[in-house]
């Protein structure tokens, strides 16, 4: 009887630190503000927001051009240069060539394209589980990252950053 009774204690404090321990409903949520840069008048949010394994990334732009422009993740937080170079290059952590997201190789900074409207306003989404907020593993670790937007349209061919024009907008990916 002894026996019965510390297997079961043993059992039911498995069961109640396996529930307790389970983040799956852990959510993340990190919004950030987009500065103009290159004397541009472009402004906006990023909100990031992390469950179940996945974010979600959504940005919404004012002050652009209309047409098509390109977002992507760059290797730094720093916004400090006037045309936004400081951010350094594409975020690409696994060191593949740029590309069009999800289509052969790619950048994880590489997000892509968005349309502005007639009156400069665009919005772009998107979700991935290749990104996370924060963690050990740096090839997913957006923190610390900077977010830009460009003048242009991304080609998703011309090596290394796909020839999208000036830098626009940028933010840093900070908590």
């Amino acid at each position: 009887m002894k026996k019965i009774i510390v297997s079961f204690a043993i059992i039911t404090a498995l069961i109640i630190g396996c529930k307790t321990s389970t983040k799956s409903n852990d959510v993340k949520t990190l919004t950030i503000t987009l500065e103009p840069k290159s004397n541009s008048t472009v402004t906006g949010t990023a909100t990031f927001t992390e469950k179940n394994g996945k974010v979600t990334f959504t940005a919404k732009l004012a002050g652009l051009q209309p047409g098509v422009h390109a977002i992507h993740i760059h290797e730094k937080s720093d916004c400090t240069a006037a045309d936004g170079s400081s951010a350094g290059g594409h975020w690409n952590p696994t060191f593949k060539k740029h590309g069009k997201w999800g289509v052969g190789e790619y950048h994880r900074g590489d997000i892509g394209n968005f349309t502005a409207n007639a009156n400069g306003n665009g919005t772009i989404s998107m979700t991935t589980d290749e990104w996370a907020i924060g963690g050990d593993d740096e090839t997913k670790n957006i923190l610390g990252k900077g977010l830009i937007v460009h003048q242009g349209a991304d080609d998703f061919t011309s090596q290394p950053a796909g020839n999208a024009g000036a830098r626009v907008a940028c933010s840093g990916i900070i908590k």
